[in-house]
């Protein structure tokens, strides 16, 4: 019989769906119980995921269920308080992004954990994207030889209407920052997971729907310990030609020392060498559940991990490393200036 982890959950919103779906198919876990501000939201969560009980405290939830972990989807300034009674219970925790309202808050969850001896993953799953997988083991094989500059294009076209996020996650009209400190935050930690440590960023950043309070466009020049540099050039406003922008959110070229690889916003892949043809990259990929089923492979692994006791790939400390970066970004974007890290 497989080994079971009995899990709870915080949170009912849009991406909680994602994490509820992808835990029914990790055989070792069994998701116990939910709690949520709302109850007739997690009711409906609940129902569509099989979750038997609901507490309108979580607190009672985590004190009553004595879960092996909190899976925590709840929005970030909720993350501290949370994050500190699973510490408590010595439950281990598995965290939404963003960690929390500043990289102060932060570093304070990722160090109360890491004292009270409390295994702690954030849920970073944009490095899962089975397309990043593959990108990195194209650039582990040398094939490409090494890495000189990564361009990513993202258009998602959800931001420009005078009602934009509010089906979704009203939220964002309020974030003070939007962009980078919930969205381009993923592509640094990719960016991090593919081409090493960022030693220097430049950044600009603007507002274009008149109606929310953040930036959602910007461009965000890198620099990396390895000589390389990329470019994210983000916009929420305007939209993606694609059928499906929040597949891959976007384009990607990288270049390297003995050609490139180009991804499209399908998806697909081909590698061209100096002066040979391009061929295309045949890899592994479904659209299912969220973003190439990520959420199922980040969750996939926590388990994992917590089965050998092996270190989790997004651990606080390293996440804190991201989060370090968006930092320099908006002072930057502030300062007109470049900031080394």
């Amino acid at each position: 019989m497989a080994h079971q982890f009995r899990a709870v959950a915080i949170g009912a919103g849009y991406f909680s769906g994602f994490q509820y779906e992808a835990w029914n198919r990790i055989p070792e876990v069994s998701l116990v119980a939910i709690s949520n501000r709302t109850e007739a939201k997690a009711r409906a969560k609940m129902a569509q995921y099989g979750i038997p009980r609901f507490y309108a405290d979580w607190r009672d939830m985590i004190a009553f269920e004595r879960p092996d972990f909190v899976d925590i989807v709840t929005p970030p300034e909720t993350h501290t308080s949370i994050c500190a009674e699973a510490v408590k219970s010595a439950t281990a925790i598995v965290c939404q992004k963003p960690l929390a309202p500043t990289l102060q808050d932060s570093a304070a969850i990722v160090a109360n954990a890491r004292e009270g001896g409390v295994r702690f993953m954030v849920h970073e799953n944009f490095r899962w994207q089975p397309w990043y997988r593959q990108i990195r083991r194209i650039l582990r094989s040398g094939e490409i030889g090494e890495p000189t500059h990564l361009y990513f294009r993202m258009r998602t076209g959800d931001g420009w209407p005078e009602d934009a996020y509010l089906a979704r996650q009203p939220f964002f009209r309020e974030y003070p920052r939007l962009l980078v400190y919930e969205t381009a935050v993923h592509f640094i930690d990719t960016f991090r997971f593919l081409l090493g440590e960022i030693t220097q960023v430049y950044a600009t950043l603007r507002r274009l729907n008149p109606n929310i309070r953040g930036e959602d466009a910007g461009q965000l020049c890198f620099s990396f310990e390895s000589g390389a540099t990329a470019i994210l050039d983000a916009n929420r406003y305007n939209e993606s030609e694609t059928e499906n922008p929040r597949y891959t959110f976007g384009e990607l070229r990288l270049d390297a020392t003995g050609g490139h690889l180009v991804m499209e916003a399908d998806s697909s892949m081909r590698v061209k060498l100096l002066g040979k043809p391009a061929r295309p990259v045949e890899y592994e990929r479904e659209d299912r559940n969220f973003a190439g089923d990520c959420v199922y492979k980040l969750q996939r692994h926590f388990v994992d991990c917590m089965l050998d006791g092996t270190e989790f790939e997004s651990t606080g400390e390293d996440y804190l490393k991201t989060l370090a970066v968006v930092e320099a970004v908006y002072e930057s974007a502030e300062s007109g200036q470049a900031v080394r890290l």
